[in-house]
């Protein structure tokens, strides 16, 4: 069992047609992303985040209850707003994004008891809460709680700078959640964040996962690596195809010890990830389009 913790907010995705702009409502936000893509892979999955008692925070409420995850607190404050991130997209499907994130509600996160954490194994931080005092408070206090029941923690950077107002806190913020984290997963342009050196010896003991694109992904564990190569789509919109690709990395090794996370195992886990995350950007939004398990088994069959 996983549990999903962070930001549920609604992706305004925008297009142009007939000269007007116009902006189609999907839910979002990365930790909830994930834990719909693990869900819909064959996975177990709880799902806490925060909305706006408000229109979209109603929507949203509605929408993660349509999932049928295994547990969900979703709750509803009148102290906030619901989160918005407007989202852009260029030809080839690629994204930009803008918050609308003043007094909003994906910082100011519910509070997770020991025995909501009982039954899981790992537990899943969103990034998106750490740009606030509150929010990287409750991230380390969670990730806390999580390590003293023995629980792996795993945390998308998910970097953005444009939501801090000092790069350099940005970059202190990330590293102390990087360095309690048992699995990470980067894309490459946030592995040059970091850099390679801070990798390499900060975080060595952990899993590391980075997103290629297109390029498919590659995993580092125990002074070992793989590079695993994608299947080939086009896409139509690269919204949460990293979650989609994370949300198959967790789901696989959900309830395998570290002990049996060797190079073959990691390898296929990594393959079967690429193939979700590929498959999400086939549609609009982040959530509509996530392939079920047989679409899945079927290309990993015709792969093999």
């Amino acid at each position: 069992m996983i549990l999903c913790a962070g930001e549920i907010l609604a992706d305004m995705i925008g297009s142009e047609k007939d000269g007007a702009y116009f902006y189609e409502r999907k839910a979002g936000g990365a930790p909830f992303n994930v834990a719909c893509g693990i869900k819909k892979f064959g996975g177990k999955v709880k799902f806490a985040g925060s909305v706006g008692d408000d229109l979209i925070g109603g929507f949203l409420a509605e929408f993660a209850e349509s999932r049928g995850l295994d547990g969900l607190i979703v709750e509803k404050r009148s102290d906030a707003n619901t989160t918005l991130a407007f989202v852009q997209l260029d030809k080839n499907g690629e994204r930009s994004f803008c918050f609308y994130r003043k007094n909003t509600a994906d910082y100011k996160m519910p509070e997770i008891s020991e025995e909501q954490l009982k039954d899981v194994d790992i537990v899943h931080v969103g990034s998106l809460m750490i740009s606030e005092d509150c929010g990287l408070c409750y991230a380390e206090n969670l990730i806390k709680k999580a390590h003293a029941l023995n629980k792996l923690v795993s945390f998308d950077v998910n970097f953005r700078s444009d939501i801090f107002r000092d790069e350099s806190v940005a970059a202190e913020r990330y590293g102390r959640i990087l360095e309690l984290a048992d699995i990470l997963k980067f894309s490459e342009e946030e592995i040059e964040v970091f850099g390679e050196e801070y990798i390499r010896n900060v975080l060595k003991d952990k899993l590391i996962c980075i997103s290629l694109g297109a390029d498919g992904s590659e995993w580092r564990f125990g002074g070992k690596r793989g590079r695993i190569k994608s299947i080939s789509v086009k896409p139509v919109d690269t919204t949460g195809a990293g979650d989609a690709f994370f949300a198959g990395v967790l789901s696989g090794v959900d309830g395998v010890p570290k002990s049996g996370w060797t190079e073959e195992f990691l390898n296929g886990v990594f393959k079967r990830a690429n193939i979700c995350g590929a498959l999400a950007t086939l549609g609009r939004g982040a959530i509509d389009c996530l392939p079920d398990e047989e679409k899945i088994k079927e290309l990993l069959d015709k792969t093999n």
